[in-house]
């Protein structure tokens, strides 16, 4: 079993809930069930009983909750006593981006880790989630930001936050467009979208696969900035992760819409290899990474 395991069974025990222990951890339902039908494997016997009130802890669960509290709270103070800023830290992190997160997110993710961790030098690689994977595979990063890859891993793999995409167009495009999208029926507007070497165009054609829907892109660019100024400077459509788009619709040149149907969400996981465990130092800029991410997406919601 793993920290992870741990966490999210530690959140289902105090919560009692599918529901609320998934929105505690900003993680999907079945990621959670998942989890814990592994933890459950890994023991030997159930963990909760399901019933239509909740989940109820067995006995083995009470005993385990009581055994690894206190260590989850030990790991909890060493991660705080690691960031403080009179502690002085070194080492280097290297890490991969897919695209879409470095453009994004991470001048103020690095700018935040490196008033914590001043000592600690960074590298940052970004390309496409296959290209990422085969880094950390090989030992050239310690590892990785992706979308989440359709088939089975040799690698460690950790839900670290689900991204809707929206249907985004530029703010001068004289185009009436309702509030929500339907792909079923979608607007008569010409679109642009990532190659299919993309994760995020894999995102997407599984979605609409899903729904019995096709759209055919009449351009195809995998440069995200590209994209979005094209966008902006013409009467294209895209659908993009709302954290590339935000910015601009924040600076009113972008208009993003919710797609209802199908919904396009992706998922951002963390790689990392089993014999090579991520530093802590690591794990405190993905930390930094997924919380910027967060924290422009809740805007949004909240907006």
């Amino acid at each position: 079993m793993d920290l992870k395991q741990i966490q999210y069974f530690i959140a289902l025990f105090e919560d009692g809930s599918v529901t609320r222990a998934a929105k505690r951890l900003n993680i999907v339902q079945p990621a959670l069930s998942m989890q814990i039908a592994k933890l459950e494997a890994e023991v030997g016997r159930p963990l909760f009983e399901r019933g239509p009130h909740g989940m109820t802890p067995t006995d083995a669960a009470r005993l385990m909750y009581r055994l690894y509290t206190p260590i989850m709270r030990d790991i909890e103070h060493a991660r705080v006593q690691l960031s403080r800023q009179d502690m002085i830290v070194t080492g280097r992190v290297s890490l991969g981006m897919v695209a879409s997160e470095t453009e994004s997110v991470l001048a103020e993710s690095l700018a935040r880790f490196n008033a914590l961790f001043p000592q600690v030098e960074v590298s940052v690689a970004d390309g496409f989630s296959a290209q990422l994977i085969d880094g950390v595979q090989a030992g050239r990063l310690d590892a990785a930001i992706v979308n989440k890859p359709r088939g089975r891993l040799s690698l460690d793999m950790q839900p670290l936050l689900v991204e809707e995409m929206v249907y985004t167009v530029g703010a001068k495009c004289d185009v009436q467009l309702p509030p929500t999208i339907d792909l079923s029926a979608p607007p008569d507007v010409e679109l642009v979208l990532p190659t299919r070497r993309n994760g995020l165009r894999g995102a997407l054609d599984a979605a609409l696969l899903a729904a019995d829907i096709v759209i055919k892109p009449t351009f195809e660019i995998d440069l995200l900035s590209t994209i979005v100024q094209f966008v902006e400077q013409s009467c294209v459509a895209t659908i993009l992760p709302r954290v590339v788009v935000q910015r601009k619709v924040d600076e009113g040149t972008l208009r993003a819409h919710r797609i209802a149907k199908p919904p396009i969400l992706r998922h951002i996981v963390q790689v990392s290899h089993p014999k090579r465990p991520i530093a802590p130092v690591a794990q405190a800029l993905i930390d930094i990474i997924a919380d910027e991410i967060r924290q422009v997406t809740k805007s949004a919601a909240d907006a």
